[in-house]
């Protein structure tokens, strides 16, 4: 079982599935206790016709899904102020709300609208946040994204992750007659789009530090190889077919390099970092074990992989220095693969062996603690959110896989459900500008 699935990004396995491609939906199985009380009055519009667009929905199902706020429901707002001047901080105090979200939506000449809204903090009437900003009328709902962000970092002080996406690999058919495509989707599960299909498996994607390209490994040559593709363009290069296997790619901080997993002449898995532009291959482990799922340190100059050299998969760190020995990282536990570094560089998400189940866990990257964060039987490939807030992950439930997502202190649930099919191997973008 541990080599099964130490080898998991490395080859394709025949688990069942069923019919994919229904838009995601987040659910909330547990939030936190303290989440912050906040109301958020729909936006005016005083233009003819009806309003383009639902602002303030987004952002209350943005700041509600992520468990850490709790919106009053639209029922209950007692008045509909439309700015921070027009907030009275008593009444909303009454129904004990500590903010109030406020705003207006406006069309402009050249077809565009101009988004408005400002943040209220009810225990003083101060405003804290008032912006004004020119939105594409395709735009609106990303524009929503932006806003719950900019919530999100004022009130808990960490950056918002509502505006980015997530990749994903979702299957269907029988077992006789597969398909496999690589999905990217707004981080909530809207606007769902196929990057690539095959009839073949398709695993690991990987996130340039850009956001623009997304890396992965592909069997549809009849062979595993290694594929870089553009998502505006659509052009998919590809970037290492070495005889043997070909698996977990993993961009370098400065997207120049990929580290991967590859088997060579000897048939042993190895860890390698691959430059891009040359094709330089450079080989980093030299070991009779199993050496696979690199992930780049913050600084680029070292990377974190899955070893079973102490006889049983735990995590070690090695520089990209020629003759520098791997060193240990993980010790708690008989079993911690799939490490994924936080954006800080503070914590590792792992795949921990914990009462007789796979979970997902974090582990200080300095000290070497260990915290269990999920609760499943097999939950595998971690992805931690570029604000470090949160890890999505692939879990195993009824039977057939789907996604779900952790906070990084293990106080928020949420599933991320689907009417059809298996969903496995997230990856959580970057920021974009």
């Amino acid at each position: 079982m541990k080599l099964r699935r130490t080898l998991l990004v490395l080859v394709a396995l025949a688990w069942p599935v069923s019919q994919a491609g229904a838009q995601l939906t987040v659910q909330i199985l547990k939030g936190m206790a303290e989440s912050v009380p906040i109301a958020i009055v729909p936006l005016a519009w005083d233009a003819a016709g009806g309003v383009p667009y639902d602002v303030a929905a987004t952002v209350q199902a943005d700041l509600e899904r992520s468990g850490r706020f709790r919106p009053l429901p639209r029922s209950q707002l007692v008045e509909m102020p439309h700015a921070a001047s027009e907030v009275d901080a008593a009444d909303w105090r009454m129904l004990k709300v500590d903010y109030v979200l406020v705003g207006k939506l406006e069309p402009m000449p050249d077809g565009r609208y101009e988004l408005r809204y400002e943040l209220v903090s009810v225990a003083n009437g101060e405003r804290l946040l008032g912006t004004a900003m020119p939105v594409d009328a395709k735009a609106l709902k990303r524009a929503s994204h932006r806003v719950s962000d900019a919530v999100y970092e004022k009130i808990l002080g960490v950056r918002g992750a509502f505006a980015t996406r997530i990749a994903y690999v979702a299957v269907q058919g029988p077992v006789t007659k597969r398909s496999y495509r690589l999905v990217v989707s707004d981080a909530d599960g809207a606007n769902e789009y196929t990057v690539f299909g095959s009839p073949d498996p398709i695993m690991s994607p990987a996130w340039s530090p850009d956001g623009r390209s997304l890396a992965y490994v592909s069997f549809h040559t009849g062979l595993a190889a290694i594929y870089v593709q553009t998502l505006s363009t659509g052009n998919q290069v590809q970037v290492s077919a070495k005889s043997g296997i070909n698996g977990a790619p993993s961009f370098s901080p400065d997207g120049k390099q990929l580290a991967l997993a590859l088997s060579r002449r000897d048939g042993n898995v190895d860890v390698y970092v691959l430059t891009l532009a040359d094709q330089n291959l450079k080989r980093l482990t030299d070991d009779p074990s199993i050496d696979t799922e690199p992930a780049w340190a913050i600084d680029g100059r070292s990377i974190y992989f899955t070893s079973d050299r102490a006889g049983a998969p735990q995590v070690y760190n090695v520089g990209l220095e020629s003759g520098v020995r791997p060193r240990r990282v993980t010790f708690e536990g008989s079993y911690n693969a799939s490490p994924r570094v936080s954006p800080d560089g503070r914590l590792i998400a792992v795949v921990t062996l914990d009462r007789g189940g796979y979970r997902i866990a974090s582990v200080d990257a300095q000290r070497g603690g260990l915290q269990v964060l999920s609760s499943g039987q097999l939950d595998e490939s971690p992805s931690i959110a570029p604000n470090g807030a949160d890890i999505i992950y692939t879990s195993r439930v009824g039977g057939r896989d789907s996604l779900a997502i952790v906070s990084s202190d293990g106080r928020i649930h949420q599933q991320i459900a689907t009417s059809a099919g298996e969903l496995r191997e997230p990856a959580w973008s970057p920021f974009q500008n």
